[in-house]
């Protein structure tokens, strides 16, 4: 099953509460920092949303002109959607070429377009939800573009205080 994820235009203003300039910046409330993960909450035209999200802290090889990476998992309550897992991988992947998205043991499949990913199986995003907030590290493993396999590692810590944020927070 394909699953066609909503664009979110509120996840884009993230990099504007980041820099904490511009009027649109106002719209996205930090919930808290926690280690290695912040959460933030704003609003869409269908509601409330939140999202934690963390940078990875190694990118190898660094594909050229990468840009920053983000890891999110969004609740969007009016949709009655909770865990959903996005990439912003900071490159282009290669074409119809999916990626993996591993905690501990546990793999999970991810579908790519241009620089983003989503779960395969968006029935899978509560295990995958679980495993963020009990593992302690995230690997990624993707191509790029150009043909390079490219491995983002996250850290963990901090992941489950950011859930508990989000949680509360829509």
């Amino acid at each position: 099953m394909i699953f066609a994820p909503k664009p979110c235009a509120a996840l884009v203003l993230v990099g504007l509460a980041l820099a904490s300039t511009g009027a649109q910046a106002q719209n996205v409330r930090l919930l808290g920092d926690f280690r290695d993960w912040s959460s933030y909450a704003t609003t869409e035209g269908s509601g409330a949303l939140c999202f934690a999200l963390s940078k990875p802290k190694t990118v190898d090889p660094t594909p050229d002109g990468y840009s920053q990476a983000y890891l999110y998992v969004t609740h969007r309550p009016a949709e009655n959607i909770t865990n959903e897992v996005n990439l912003v991988a900071g490159f282009t992947f290669a074409p119809d070429s999916p990626a993996t998205l591993s905690v501990g043991s546990q793999a999970f499949q991810l579908f790519t377009e241009n620089d983003a990913a989503w779960l395969q199986d968006p029935g899978q995003s509560d295990a995958l939800a679980s495993a963020i907030r009990a593992g302690s590290t995230l690997v990624v493993e993707a191509t790029t573009d150009k043909g390079i396999r490219v491995t983002e590692t996250f850290s963990l810590s901090g992941a489950t205080a950011a859930s508990r944020a989000i949680d509360t927070g829509c």
